[in-house]
């Protein structure tokens, strides 16, 4: 590793070769040598050079009253810098205070002696619902996503109208902390659209923003070329042995820094899928070779963090037609879990930095306290099928129609319709489904349908006059990456019983983001969908781990906070509860099981994430 230079590692391309396949522009900013800018080969910070040693890490994913904690690890580990994306969804309908207080974060990681690169969107991927955007975009069937379409960019203008007065302060070349801004996120695997590009450019710049421009992309050409702007500095994402992707950005641009923006350190899970881990030795090296490059690197996670409420994303495999759901925690194996422990991947990965760059003095962080591990029964329930309307009040539509046209962003959402009869035996099957829905047939449970199978139906018989049909749709996170960004919750085709299409629907928005009006009951626990209510004392609040042993599929609060979904096919068991959502004393857990509860939940000390 050290007998390999700069020149060595990259120079299997000859440079007047790359310039003729593929002529760029000289890299160069003008004026100020205040914050970041480019140099030749190198960055310039204020002047001197540097080498952005850098790691992501997500306010949204994180409790606010853990961002300093959290910072002050990665500070640990050795970083100069922090990344991270800002979740346009988060912030919709909100002020920039409390959670979503994005200066204070920005602040805090300066006072740790962090810089940071901000990634403002407005797509950011990012395994979160829907890549950031808000969900209202979907009710106009007209909006085109990630392109000069004049809606969504006057969606855009708007959003960062908003988001953009925030970061100015907070440049380097204003004193902040702030280094570098993206363009867009990874576009080239999206579109080609450079009209598009160049009024974000011309946006951010207009609304402020002074500092160093980058288009981050994959290495393939298709990806550097649509997703890169002339001028504007041109960055890779990638994993394993950096020599090829890097190589493969020094053909696209001859000259300027090489930046591995996101080195995937790990990897984010699937429900019914493995858990993901990668080698700690295996990415040490890799990165070692980065850095005695000269490259600077932005390691993809540095800390993890959670989906927590509806937030986590999916993916669609386009070969297999297949819905992929993100599970609730995004751990990613990071080298600060997500729970915030020191990792051995982090104590790999310190001692390779330390090789490049100064290390802080001083103990490390100690580990994060945890609750003593305890098991609780639950004391009462309410079915939700008889809780609607204290959930919800009904929406009448001649055909379903999918949540957004509601207004509804999050949640789950119940379609009512009665079927007239007798009836004998037939298929009950339902057209644009997501992405799960429990068929009910006058309240008992009849069978369930999954946009994975979509040629899968329900046998129904009416026997009576008439029948009440109950479909009951279970939503998993929005699609985040491709061309299948457009993903509308709950029912967005035709209903057909047999080769009859079903009209005449009482739908209900079911957001539960006010529970407070459930009744609950000491008896029996209901059949079926059902909230479930338990009492947890704590003595001291700290870091826990709710399991649901037993459990089948939904969702747990604490103390009235959304911590996220679980779901039996795993590969995660636990459920991250952080020291800040709980109280001294007596604890509130609420789950809403949409099939059979188990006799009791687990408070944990550690996580169990398959």
């Amino acid at each position: 590793m050290n007998a390999i230079s700069r020149r060595g590692f990259l120079g299997s391309i000859a440079a007047g070769g790359a310039a003729a396949m593929l002529p760029r522009t000289v890299l160069a900013q003008a004026g100020s040598t205040r914050g970041l800018t480019v140099h030749g080969d190198q960055f310039l910070l204020d002047g001197k050079p540097f080498q952005i040693i850098s790691g992501a890490i997500h306010y949204f994913r994180i409790h606010p009253d853990q961002w300093r904690d959290r910072l002050s690890r990665l500070r640990a580990l050795g970083l100069n810098t922090v990344e991270t994306y800002v979740a346009w969804n988060f912030h919709e309908g909100h002020e920039f205070t409390g959670w979503r207080d994005l200066r204070r974060f920005i602040t805090t990681a300066g006072e740790l002696g962090l810089k940071v690169v901000v990634r403002p969107g407005p797509y950011i991927c990012a395994e979160w619902d829907f890549g950031g955007f808000p969900a209202r975009l979907l009710a106009d069937r007209d909006l085109h996503l990630r392109c000069s379409d004049p809606a969504y960019t006057k969606e855009v203008d708007a959003w960062f109208g908003r988001l953009l007065p925030q970061l100015v302060p907070l440049q380097a070349t204003r004193g902040g902390p702030v280094i570098a801004v993206q363009v867009e996120n990874e576009y080239g695997s999206f579109g080609n659209d450079q009209d598009h590009l160049r009024h974000l450019a011309d946006l951010l710049r207009g609304h402020g923003i002074d500092s160093l421009l980058f288009c981050s992309n994959g290495t393939a050409d298709y990806m550097l070329r649509g997703g890169t702007l002339p001028g504007v500095l041109s960055t890779a994402n990638f994993d394993g042995d950096p020599t090829g992707p890097l190589a493969d950005l020094r053909r696209f641009q001859p000259q300027g820094p090489l930046w591995c923006t996101e080195y995937w350190d790990g990897w984010f899970d699937h429900w019914g899928e493995h858990h993901h881990t990668t080698d700690p030795a295996n990415t040490t090296a890799m990165v070692d070779k980065m850095l005695a490059a000269g490259a600077s690197v932005n390691l993809y996670m540095a800390a993890g963090g959670t989906n927590f409420e509806w937030y986590a994303g999916a993916n669609y495999d386009e070969g297999h037609a297949s819905y992929q759901p993100t599970v609730t925690s995004y751990d990613y194996d990071s080298p600060v879990s997500e729970s915030g422990e020191l990792t051995a991947k982090f104590t790999a990965l310190r001692s390779v930095i330390g090789k490049y760059a100064p290390l802080p003095t001083g103990p490390l962080p100690v580990a994060p306290q945890r609750l003593s591990p305890q098991s609780f029964h639950t004391n009462g329930s309410a079915g939700l099928l008889d809780s609607l309307d204290r959930l919800s009040r009904p929406a009448r539509r001649a055909a379903p129609v999918p949540m957004e046209d509601l207004g509804q962003s999050f949640g789950l959402v119940h379609y009512r319709a009665r079927v007239q009869g007798p009836r004998s035996t037939a298929t009950l099957r339902v057209t644009g489904l997501a992405d799960r829905a429990l068929v009910f047939l006058d309240g008992k449970p009849v069978g369930v349908l999954d946009r994975n199978t979509p040629k899968q139906g329900v046998a129904v018989t009416i026997g009576g006059s008439s029948a009440v049909l109950d479909l009951l749709v279970d939503t998993g996170g929005r699609v985040n990456f491709g061309q299948q960004l457009a993903d509308r919750k709950g029912i967005s085709g035709p209903v057909m019983l047999g080769g009859q299409a079903l009209y005449g629907w009482e739908i209900r928005p079911l957001p539960l983001d006010d529970l407070d009006h459930l009744r609950f009951s000491t008896g029996a626990a209901p059949t079926g969908p059902a909230f479930h209510r338990a009492s947890v004392r704590v003595d001291s609040p700290a870091d826990g781990f709710l399991a649901l042993p037993g459990w089948q599929k939904g969702l747990v609060w604490l103390n009235g906070f959304l911590l996220g979904r679980y779901w039996e096919v795993g590969p995660q068991r636990t459920l991250y509860a952080p020291a800040p959502l709980w109280r001294k004393g007596t604890n509130e857990v609420l789950v809403l099981e949409l099939h059979r509860p188990g006799d009791h939940l687990e408070l944990r000390d550690h996580p169990d994430l398959g």
